[in-house]
């Protein structure tokens, strides 16, 4: 049971490139933090120099309050579970998950209490005279969990666990992994993702990477409602945030927004006169659009559909240099495509970016 702290924490390969710098975060007790961004932001190196498997170029890492720099992994009280299960195939479950105990010449009674108790959080019990080729992928990853939580670690890493199983078996390991931390709420979590359903949906805190630092952290709901730049808006959400050019023409309590579209936006972000005729970006959520026959935020023509059921998505024909729309509208919109469809918005729905930069968090 521990809690982390990150201070100006960098990686730098080969004295020249630099992937990651000025790293700062405080992690407490108790959290699971989830780190996303793109692919090479630095998220998988962040969580192995946490592990003490790369080196830290500069800054400090702290665990309960100590430097770690120079501790070895082994001795961080840290337990990773990898991308892959890295199972002994002659092992059973049992022997997997309790190989280190046995290393750490933990008496016999001791292991079965350890096994036993991570076999009953993982609903391994009926699998511990398995051998890992008899065992699904999600079960397998679940020996590898299982195989962490004997150690009884200050900290867990969580390295991609779920990107190897089939869709059907990543929903089902996720949801075990969330009854599992609510199983041991006490003990901290640091997991990295590609996926933003898993960050979304187990996620303490979220920790967004790019540009070799950090562009937000916040809860999932923050990073979602109120996102502090463009790149958080975008790359949070599926589809990705819609985001036109326009212009503030009315400022005070609620903002008016003329869009170079010719659609009116009004957003509830607060400003003073100083920002009239301020250029800006609107962002709005595909899934905050509704079609209305009244004042629109956004009318174009629809150019591509596609129905998935409890949803469509609408893709607009952008004219000009304009950018392309995405509406996500709930049912069954089959008659749609080729028509002209009017668009409207909840104002506090509404981003406004100026510079990249949202105007809710100046």
């Amino acid at each position: 049971m521990a809690g982390l702290k990150l201070t100006n924490v960098g990686k730098v390969y080969g004295g020249t490139v630099e992937v990651l710098k000025d790293i700062n975060l405080d992690i407490a007790q108790g959290e699971l933090i989830v780190f996303v961004g793109p692919s090479g932001c630095g998220k998988s190196t962040l969580l192995r120099m946490i592990a003490g498997l790369e080196s830290i170029s500069h800054g400090t890492l702290e665990i309960d309050g100590d430097v770690v720099n120079d501790v070895p992994p082994a001795q961080r009280g840290i337990a990773m579970v990898f991308q892959s299960y890295a199972l002994y195939p002659h092992m059973t479950v049992k022997d997997n998950m309790s190989f280190a105990l046995k290393l750490a010449k933990k008496t016999p009674a001791e292991i079965d209490e350890a096994v036993g108790r991570a076999a009953r959080i993982l609903q391994l019990e009926p699998y511990l005279d398995r051998l890992p080729k008899a065992l699904s992928g999600g079960q397998r990853q679940r020996v590898a969990i299982g195989r962490s939580i004997v150690r009884e670690p200050k900290v867990f890493l969580f390295d991609e666990p779920l990107s190897n199983l089939d869709a059907a078996l990543r929903v089902a390991t996720r949801i075990e992994i969330a009854q599992l931390k609510e199983s041991m709420p006490d003990k901290t979590m640091i997991y990295v993702t590609h996926d933003q359903v898993e960050a979304m949906t187990l996620a303490t805190r979220i920790v967004v990477l790019a540009n070799k630092g950090i562009a937000q952290v916040g809860t999932p709901l923050e990073l979602y409602e109120r996102p502090e730049n463009e790149f958080v808006a975008q790359f949070i959400g599926s589809p990705s945030m819609n985001l036109q050019a326009g212009e503030i023409t009315g400022t005070g309590a609620q903002t008016t927004v003329k869009l170079a579209g010719g659609g009116i936006a009004v957003s509830a972000v607060p400003t003073t006169d100083a920002d009239m005729g301020l250029p800006v970006n609107v962002g709005i959520r595909p899934e905050d659009f509704t079609e209305t026959g009244g004042t629109a935020v956004y009318e174009g023509v629809v150019n591509i559909t596609e129905a998935l059921g409890e949803v469509t998505l609408l893709y607009f024909r952008p004219e000009g240099d304009h950018d392309p729309v995405i509406a996500k509208l709930p049912g069954i919109h089959a008659d749609v495509r080729g028509r002209t469809v009017k668009l409207s918005v909840a104002p506090e729905k509404v981003q406004v970016f100026y510079n990249g930069k949202s105007l809710y968090h100046r």
